[in-house]
């Protein structure tokens, strides 16, 4: 594991914590968008994009959804945008396998705070980057998950794996990940792990917190395992490749 160094300790309130990191060579194998397509790679925090209070409401709204579902195994998605919900070992369309109910379980104003929220996390990469946020669109899958420490049943709750996102999904170039719960409070373990040569760069998870990051293979991590509680967060994806974007989703 070599030598593990917090960059983001839950009891902190980080106004903005950037680390620049050599970019890798993933992005030469895809085409690339002048003005967008990282040039400068790397990984931040911040814990004054989103406040608690919206967080705690964006939670609800995961919460509400997942308890449509959930998976036999640990780990649970909700995806608002394709509808997708774990349900037992498989998903479902939540869109399809609820019709016209969806409106007694989302309203205007959550998927509204939803828009919001994600349009600030946006700005905030774009900054972070130096890059127009005009030239990034949202791509999927962008998700909320909820884990917890039940068994696995599929490869889909095996969610601890070190893993890429570019060379899982193509289609990504910055990913973020808004946290929805507290560590130590509502979880255990549940840590989020850059996996650097040497060493571990970890990040407490704190209801609020946005941490975002290039999508290539500078930025390996992982999720340690939820030993104890429940832990929601949301992912939010974005591309440079305009054939890849996504709209945000309508009730």
């Amino acid at each position: 594991d070599g030598v593990t160094e917090v960059l983001a300790h839950h009891r902190d309130s980080l106004q903005d914590k950037f680390i620049e990191v050599p970019c890798s060579e993933d992005y030469d194998s895809h085409k690339r968008f002048e003005g967008c397509t990282p040039r400068k790679c790397g990984r931040g925090v911040t814990d004054t994009v989103i406040t608690r209070e919206e967080a705690e409401r964006i939670r609800r709204i995961a919460e509400r959804g997942l308890s449509l579902g959930g998976s036999d195994g640990g780990a649970s998605i909700l995806d608002l945008h394709s509808g997708a919900l774990s349900l037992g070992k498989h998903f479902v369309n939540l869109y399809r396998y609820f019709g016209d109910k969806i409106q007694d379980i989302f309203t205007e104003e959550d998927f509204a705070l939803y828009r919001d929220v994600r349009q600030r996390i946006q700005q905030r990469i774009a900054q972070a980057f130096g890059i127009s946020s005009a030239s990034m669109y949202l791509t999927k899958p962008t998700f909320f998950s909820r884990i917890n420490n039940t068994e696995a049943k599929t490869t889909h709750d095996e969610y601890w794996h070190p893993h890429v996102d570019k060379v899982t999904y193509g289609s990504f170039d910055y990913t973020s990940l808004l946290y929805l719960s507290d560590y130590t409070e509502d979880f255990g373990g549940g840590r989020f792990v850059f996996m650097d040569t040497g060493s571990n760069k970890t990040i407490e998870p704190r209801a609020g917190r946005v941490s975002f990051f290039t999508s290539g293979s500078e930025n390996l991590h992982r999720v340690e395992k939820v030993r104890w509680g429940t832990r929601y967060a949301i992912t939010i994806s974005f591309t440079c490749n305009p054939d890849h974007g996504i709209g945000d989703p309508v009730l």
